[in-house]
């Protein structure tokens, strides 16, 4: 079972985020927040897999709070789910750590599989999101190509592996089958990786992994 955290200022927004994500039997959502601080103060009190968090929130905002969340509650992943696909929001939501980022406007089923990706280590961004990350990636793209290679040199074969199949967008489960190794052992590569490429989260090793060419 996926414990879920859901903060919204808004109850009719919970509600419709609540029922699309009871209908799949494996998500539990355990606590609801009206604003941001009620939602720090849940996730650590209640310790979910996933904490999926409005930008807009009174008293603190989705974005502080999801710093405060990966500093307190850093096992919690957290998912930022609004209206707004700004470039910035974006930026900022991924460079303090988020794994997902998913708009309210998306498909349904797009929640329940980015919850379900989150929850098993990976990273998951709605299409439209992720058509904006490409976009901004495509302008200097051989520059930054090139500071990416000689970033991974850095890591060992191995190392390189994982973090190729972390840009394909794997689980820390399905690295460890795909390789043949203990899910322990995967999760012990991916910290190194992050460690070593100075990074915060799983999407921005992606990134570097994509920029380095070591995923088609």
């Amino acid at each position: 079972m996926i414990r879920i955290l859901l903060a919204d200022d808004e109850a009719m927004m919970r509600a419709g985020v609540r029922a699309i994500l009871a209908s799949d039997p494996e998500l539990d959502v355990v606590a609801e927040a009206g604003d941001g601080r009620q939602a720090v103060d849940l996730a650590i009190s209640h310790h979910p897999d996933v904490a999926l968090l409005d930008i807009r929130m009174p008293r603190l905002d989705g974005l502080a709070a999801a710093a405060e969340i990966r500093r307190a509650a850093p096992a919690t992943a957290v998912v930022m789910l609004t209206t707004f696909g700004e470039d910035d929001y974006i930026a900022k939501a991924l460079d303090l750590g988020a794994a997902g980022f998913l708009l309210k406007s998306g498909d349904p089923r797009e929640l329940i599989a980015g919850v379900h990706a989150v929850a098993e280590g990976a990273a998951y961004l709605s299409p439209k999101v992720a058509q904006r990350v490409i976009a901004q990636l495509s302008g200097g793209r051989m520059a930054r190509g090139a500071l990416a290679r000689d970033r991974i040199e850095a890591l060992t074969e191995r190392e390189r592996e994982v973090l190729a199949l972390v840009g394909a967008g794997l689980s820390n489960a399905e690295i460890a089958a795909r390789l043949h190794l203990v899910e322990g052992t995967v999760k012990a590569y991916v910290s190194a990786i992050l460690t070593r490429l100075d990074v915060r989260n799983r999407v921005q090793a992606a990134i570097i992994a994509h920029e380095a060419g070591l995923v088609a």
